[in-house]
């Protein structure tokens, strides 16, 4: 079975390409891809040719290639189904929907292990946002917002609803969305954040600035390093900022000068390749996978994707991301 596969070739290029797939051993199966999500931050950058040449890919991503210099396949989030098992392979898993962190292509040949099984309350199609859920999970995990605090989040691509939806089921005294795109504010607001505010307005000043409403707890999503300095600007004495956010090769110029050390704020960082040291007694990936796919059952997510393109068209949905941003927030590949 020869499959396509999505290249990287060149800051701004993709192109589609047919390989020969890993040969079905007794020890694995052949997985017949359904949709994939693109992810616009981290994927974003490796378009412009803004990711680093080499990545750790431990934890998550441990399946995905470690050079990133062009051309190369990446993706995450495919979704699809098994249709042919290794002599050695529980034949239950036959016809089984899974979720995989793979590279975007039409089929790939992989161990059971490396697959999660989705579960019947949820969408192929949604079950894609998986890897978003579980990064947002720990986010949160790592933030530790407490009842009454004052949260705000900067950015809400797919990444920052997300976390603003899981937040948004917390006793907190307030949740303020920081975002230019009044699509994605909206967003926010029915997702459960009571302020969405343009940081391009007077009201980011007015609201975020004065002593009762400066937030306790700021989590920095929006995948701009210049926004990192806002952040530490608005966050109030002894506040946390945590950084979820990926930059990639772009610097990130911070001015420490101001309030960060008179203020005594904490700048923390917060990846989903690993779980936090203090978390790891209690909490495996197993557990993560489990709390994220009961909130991506719960949670009122179908309005995120906005645009979905067959796969051949991949190239165009690239285009969309790099050149009109604003107008789409989770796009989706078919595969038929």
């Amino acid at each position: 079975m020869s499959i396509t596969s999505l290249y990287f070739t060149a800051p701004g290029q993709t192109e589609l390409r047919t390989r020969e797939p890993s040969s079905l051993t007794a020890n694995t199966v052949k997985v017949e891809t359904r949709f994939s999500a693109i992810s616009s931050g981290t994927e974003k950058l490796l378009y412009r040719g803004d990711a680093p040449k080499s990545l750790e890919t431990d934890g998550p991503v441990e399946t995905l290639v470690d050079d990133l210099s062009f051309p190369t396949r990446y993706g995450y989030a495919a979704t699809g189904r098994v249709i042919e098992c290794g002599d050695n392979v529980d034949e239950r898993w036959l016809d089984t929907p899974v979720f995989a962190y793979n590279p975007h292509e039409s089929g790939f040949v992989t161990e059971p292990d490396s697959l999660l099984e989705i579960p019947d309350s949820v969408s192929m199609r949604r079950a894609t946002l998986l890897a978003t859920m579980e990064t947002a999970v720990t986010f949160v995990l790592d933030a530790q917002p407490t009842i009454g605090e004052r949260v705000a989040v900067f950015g809400q691509g797919t990444v920052g609803l997300v976390t603003t939806a899981l937040l948004s089921q917390m006793p907190l005294e307030s949740l303020t969305v920081i975002e230019p795109v009044e699509s994605r504010r909206n967003a926010a607001l029915e997702l459960g954040a009571d302020y969405a505010i343009d940081p391009y307005t007077d009201t980011f000043d007015e609201q975020l600035t004065h002593p009762s409403n400066r937030p306790d707890l700021t989590i920095e999503l929006s995948g701009n390093p210049e926004v990192l300095n806002d952040a530490m600007d608005v966050t109030g004495y002894d506040g946390r900022i945590v950084v979820g956010s990926w930059y990639g090769t772009e610097p990130a110029p911070l001015s420490f000068g101001g309030r960060f050390h008179r203020h005594r704020l904490s700048l923390e960082s917060s990846q989903v390749s690993t779980i936090a040291p203090q978390f790891e007694g209690r909490w495996s990936r197993e557990r993560r996978h489990a709390v994220a796919w009961d909130w991506l059952k719960d949670l009122p997510l179908d309005t995120l994707v906005t645009h979905e393109f067959p796969f051949e068209d991949a190239p165009q949905a690239y285009d969309l991301l790099e050149n009109s941003p604003d107008e789409a927030i989770q796009v989706l590949l078919s595969y038929d």
